[in-house]
């Protein structure tokens, strides 16, 4: 899919920090199985978030570059070492201190799943004392449940399967994760339930290492565009995913 929108004379200096040697390195998130759904026979990334970079990259005139990453939080690592010049991943406060985020082009919505028989029937009965809550801990939502969660304890594991396992094995009160992710798991755990509802939605944006912020604006409008013009709504329809949104 082509997009060139009308965003205005892109000056020498945004192009010198986004694609120095002329080429646009794009951090891209592996693990988020919406938005990264396969792999070329090069072994190059597919899905909404590569074709969101390299749509980038055209209304640039560069080449492009994927840098994979097998987690957000080992993206996110990588903004101050000069590995990246735009990473697709979520939008989170504690990521913000070091990376500069255009408004979201993309959202996920997150909730628990719960185990037969559970007590828990909404959100806001999971954040009790006594409750375990099984997590993905660099994950978007696993930061936004470790600045809001007051009262629930979250058990960490560095992989959504670790989580699943954590969750069974460990007889937890809930999983958390993203919606499309937990009705795959609600398959492998009888009797479970998904709770209605969110605590959070995930905001996908284009990032940019805060030492290469004068880029922000431009890919700002980018994004802009690309929602009010349907070319992300055509990125999820071209790949199929289903649980991804456009972000309002």
């Amino acid at each position: 899919m082509q997009f060139r929108p009308d965003i205005g004379t892109l000056s020498p200096a945004v192009l010198s920090e986004l694609a120095p040697g002329g080429v646009l390195r794009a951090g891209i998130n592996l693990s988020n199985f919406l938005l990264v759904t396969g792999r070329t026979a090069d072994g190059d990334p597919v899905g909404v978030s590569p074709d969101m970079a390299r749509a980038v990259a055209d209304n640039l005139g560069v080449a492009i570059r994927y840098v994979p990453y097998a987690s957000p939080g080992l993206l996110a690592d990588d903004a101050t070492q000069d590995r990246w010049d735009i990473g697709l991943i979520g939008a989170e406060p504690q990521r913000a201190e070091v990376i500069s985020f255009t408004p979201a082009y993309t959202e996920i919505e997150a909730t628990y799943l719960v185990p037969a028989g559970s007590p828990l029937k909404r959100i806001a009965d999971v954040d009790a004392e006594g409750i375990r809550i099984a997590v993905t801990g660099r994950a978007a939502y696993g930061l936004w449940l470790e600045r809001n969660i007051a009262k629930a304890k979250l058990v960490r594991s560095d992989t959504l399967d670790e989580a699943l396992k954590d969750f069974v094995d460990q007889k937890l009160d809930a999983l958390a994760g993203l919606k499309p992710r937990l009705i795959t798991d609600l398959q492998q755990v009888l009797g479970a339930t998904m709770l209605e509802g969110h605590f959070m939605t995930v905001q996908q944006a284009i990032g940019t290492p805060k030492a290469k912020g004068a880029a922000l604006d431009y890919l700002t409008k980018f994004v802009e565009a690309a929602k009010a013009s349907g070319f992300v709504a055509g990125l999820i329809s071209k790949h199929g995913v289903d649980g991804l949104s456009v972000a309002s």
